[in-house]
Parts: structure tokens; C-alpha cells; sequence
């Protein structure tokens, strides 16, 4: 039992080091995320320090995974998802994907409402495809106002000032695929 836990703990340094070069992270970036300082992260991931729960906990947070992945958990054979909705700007994010970096997939809920919500447009990095799945979306990207029914998509420059709600009050429902480093979504129908 000592062997294989051994073995265990000594594959999470690399896998913590390969999640740490992959985002595009310093030691640094991650030591001012965690808490961690930069010589206890190094030991980390030269396999010079044991990874404790105290360590980890904060390493999964940051770099968005479970706490299975950092550790190399076997699966349990379940293949259920189980969803953390995020809940931003008075709608509701269920993450699809669980690899840290990369494009980044979503289902998007937009709650139905009494009065149609003012647009209030915003920017950030990254590039954004959007799919309609229910309802109509109102999307608003730069100085254009579109109207997307079921079946539609959208792509844009998250840079550019965009906005995201329901075009006639009612609930709305997307997909989005979101590449946090400008990655855009390459949509190939065979002819």
C-alpha cells in the first residue's frame, strides 16, 4: 500500500509542472493566485516536496480541475457529469469541459424576465461562439443589434463590446464555446 501510494504522490509534480506550462503560467503567476510561495510550488513540482490537501486544494482551484485530475485518481466507472453552475451577470454558466486552458464550452441559461433587460455592453479577451438552442437571443457586438433564433450561432472578438440577453423576455438557452486567448471555434461541414 505504501508503494503504490509513493507512486502516486511522486506523478503529481509533473502533472502539476505540465497543467502549470500548459496555461502559460510562472511560478510567480501561480505563487500571487495561491498563496503559495514560489519555492514550495518548484519543490512541488520537482517531487522535492509531498503534495499535502492544504497544497492542492488551492492548485485545483486555480488551475480548474479536480482534485482527481491533480492526483491522478482512477474514474469510478461513473460516466455522469456532475455541473457546478457559475452564476455572473444574472445568468447561469454549466461548464462542459474540465481541462484547464483552451477553449472552454459552456451551456449558457437566460432566465425569462418581466421587462427586457437595457444592454450593457462589456469587454474582455477571448473569442466567443455562440449556438442557440432555446429562446432568442439578443446579441449585441459593437454597434450591430442581432436577433438569433433557435439553430443560429454567433462568433465574435470578446475584445469588441458585446452583450448577451433574451430578445423578447423569455428564457433563453446557448451553447458556448469560449477561447480565453483569442482560440476561435473551426466549424467544418463535410459537402
Amino acid at each position: 500500500m505504501a508503494d503504490e501510494t509513493d507512486e502516486v504522490l511522486d506523478a503529481v509534480g509533473p502533472r502539476l509542472r505540465a497543467l502549470r506550462k500548459h496555461r502559460g503560467l510562472t511560478l510567480a503567476d501561480l505563487s500571487a493566485s495561491t498563496g503559495i510561495s514560489e519555492s514550495t510550488l518548484s519543490r512541488l513540482e520537482s517531487g522535492g516536496r509531498r503534495p499535502t490537501l492544504e497544497l492542492l486544494l488551492p492548485l485545483a482551484r486555480v488551475h480548474g480541475v479536480p482534485l482527481d485530475d491533480l492526483v491522478g485518481a482512477p474514474r469510478t466507472g461513473d460516466p455522469r457529469i456532475h455541473l457546478r453552475p457559475l452564476h455572473r451577470h444574472g445568468m447561469t454558466f454549466l461548464p462542459l469541459t474540465r481541462r484547464a486552458g483552451g477553449v472552454q464550452a459552456f451551456k449558457m441559461l437566460i432566465p425569462g424576465r418581466d421587462e427586457p433587460a437595457e444592454p450593457a455592453p462589456k469587454t474582455h479577451g477571448g473569442y466567443e461562439w455562440v449556438y442557440v438552442l432555446n429562446g432568442r437571443l439578443r446579441l449585441v457586438v459593437g454597434d450591430r443589434d442581432l436577433i438569433l433564433p433557435p439553430g443560429e450561432a454567433a462568433e465574435f472578438d470578446t475584445s469588441l463590446p458585446h452583450w448577451l440577453g433574451s430578445a423578447d423576455c423569455g428564457a433563453v438557452e446557448t451553447l458556448v464555446l469560449f477561447g480565453p486567448q483569442g482560440e476561435r471555434a473551426h466549424v467544418r461541414a463535410r459537402s
